[in-house]
């Protein structure tokens, strides 16, 4: 049960019985067949903690588990949409960039400034992006939104990538994460962009950056 790009802004899934999805509430733009949508306050198979976690993010409406038989559109707002299919591997998404995902994969909350120490904090602050991510383990597909369309970047050990992180999606693999600036306290204030601010991302796998800073 994968998910099939229909244009640049929608994806279709299948729903088979015993299986099911979990997406962004708001994100069925249409269906067919005998499909059930239902508030997941559990947060996905994150349990309670995953829920907690999304609710500290600003993320006050749950997940929705999606089951049935049938097939059902996604998209959201108009954002543009990417497929990314795991294999075993750790993918990291920006909690509000997260579309939906198959009920194969592990998922829980994660703090994305975790090892960068209080830049995490700044981050949150001054760029206005959440301070969560969302994990997914497993195999499986995941859909993201992004503004302009998603461009993938492969990291490489020795090779760090810097991004900005309005500009940041979404990251998988082996990869540590550190949250820096480029400026002084007294300079950062009132700045969010990515001359000011940068996510360093190190080791073995890749991340996926928007064309657009604008947050969803």
């Amino acid at each position: 049960m994968a998910f099939r790009q229909l244009n640049g802004k929608l994806v279709e899934a299948r729903v088979l019985p015993g299986q099911r999805l979990f997406s962004q509430r708001g994100a069925m733009i249409a269906y067919t067949g005998d499909v059930r949508f239902t508030p997941n306050i559990t947060g996905g198979q994150g349990g309670v903690m995953s829920m907690i976690g999304r609710r500290v993010a600003n993320e006050d409406t749950p997940l929705m588990t999606v089951e049935g038989q049938g097939t059902v559109m996604f998209g959201h707002g108009g954002h543009h949409v990417h497929v990314i299919d795991l294999t075993g591997d750790t993918l990291f998404v920006e909690a509000d960039r997260l579309l939906a995902f198959e009920g194969s994969l592990r998922q829980s909350t994660t703090f994305l400034g975790a090892q960068g120490g209080v830049m995490g904090v700044v981050r949150g602050q001054a760029t206005g992006q959440g301070l969560f991510t969302t994990r997914l383990d497993g195999h499986g597909a995941v859909a993201v939104m992004a503004h302009g369309g998603v461009f993938e970047l492969p990291i490489v050990p020795g090779q760090p990538v810097h991004v900005d992180p309005q500009a940041y999606v979404a990251h998988r693999g082996e990869v540590r994460n550190r949250l820096s600036t480029a400026l002084g306290w007294r300079e950062f204030i009132g700045r969010g962009s990515g001359e000011a601010f940068q996510l360093e991302l190190d080791g073995h796998g890749a991340v996926y950056v928007q064309a657009s800073e604008e947050k969803l």
